[in-house]
């Protein structure tokens, strides 16, 4: 299964006024930290503070009758959560999330907010695809995976398309896209994007170093599952395997991988709020970070980035302005 650039301008269309077109910032400070010339495509600003919202719209508002009066179940830790829980608000769905009982409180607290009922287990002990099974074949509720799904894909490629039309708006062809990757969704729409818009355009994944199973299965060549003995802050970006559909788009469409430490995580999220006055949570700040600590050359050249995501808990975000208040 795969998706290409028309299902993605299909989503755009069912996503019209429904989401938000995140802008497209620039940034004196970091262009000169950079020696380049950076796009910020801050999906911070997205409904529920993340992308995840695009897939998860895209892939509900095309259920039929009969699935949406059974409601829709789905296993996060925090942002595809927020995602499946307004998407469904906005359709009158019932939704159930199987959220990890160390999700960060703000995304927990979002979910619940937003009026999805909301299923703690533990990471170590329990298994929340088991879980979440368990209730669709109890309720008969649609399981709606986070970034194994083309629709979710489609949907979440449309941050993609935005940053192509945008750039061209003003006449800009970027050398290169940088994107967060988890399981692998986001950069699959969106490498899929860029690549049938200008193949010569280079794109990149970025992971945190705990959690690199993709930069991994590049030099493999197959699918590599990791067990991370140490965890990341970066829990939008936990994915410990990638996924069917996102890895056989993935490993075509992007460039390299590139991977990052959690201090230059730290160090990029209190750079964002000091420079670029947005906050954005770990997961969301690996392709600044990426860039900030020269993971990839693109002196005199260009770039667009996503920064993907903005729930972050109070206590992290101190942690990292005090242990970077100049960056």
């Amino acid at each position: 299964m795969t998706i290409h650039l028309e299902d993605i301008r299909q989503a755009a269309i069912r996503l019209r006024d429904i989401a938000i077109e995140t802008p497209i910032h620039t940034s004196a400070v970091l262009d000169e930290r950079v020696n380049a010339r950076v796009f910020i495509k801050p999906e911070c600003l997205q409904h529920v503070g993340a992308f995840k919202f695009r897939g998860a719209y895209n892939r509900l508002c095309q259920m039929s009758e009969g699935q949406r009066a059974k409601g829709v179940v789905a296993f996060s830790s925090g942002n595809h959560a927020q995602g499946i829980a307004y998407a469904a608000k906005l359709l009158g769905m019932n939704a159930t999330i199987v959220m990890p009982s160390d999700a960060p409180s703000i995304k927990k607290e979002g979910t619940e907010r937003l009026g999805a009922n909301i299923r703690l287990y533990d990471r170590a002990t329990e298994s929340r695809e088991e879980i979440s099974a368990d209730i669709a074949a109890t309720s008969g509720a649609t399981l709606v995976p986070a970034f194994d799904d083309v629709d979710v894909i489609a949907g979440q490629g449309t941050c993609g398309l935005e940053i192509m039309q945008q750039l061209a708006a003003i006449s800009c062809v970027p050398d290169a896209v940088l994107s967060p990757c988890g399981g692998g969704g986001l950069l699959a729409g969106l490498s899929t994007a860029v690549k049938e818009t200008n193949s010569a355009i280079r794109v990149y994944g970025v992971e945190p170093q705990n959690y690199h199973d993709h930069s991994l299965s590049k030099a493999k060549g197959v699918r590599v599952k990791i067990d991370p003995a140490v965890g990341t802050s970066c829990d939008a970006l936990m994915a410990t395997q990638p996924g069917e559909i996102t890895w056989s788009i993935n490993s075509k469409t992007v460039d390299d991988f590139l991977v990052v430490s959690e201090d230059e995580v730290a160090h990029a999220i209190s750079f964002a709020f000091r420079y670029l006055k947005l906050v954005v949570e770990p997961g969301g700040a690996v392709a600044l970070a990426a860039l900030l600590h020269k993971k990839l050359d693109i002196s005199g050249g260009s770039a667009a980035i996503v920064l993907s995501g903005g729930n972050v808990d109070s206590e992290t975000f101190s942690r990292c302005l005090q242990k970077y208040p100049a960056p």
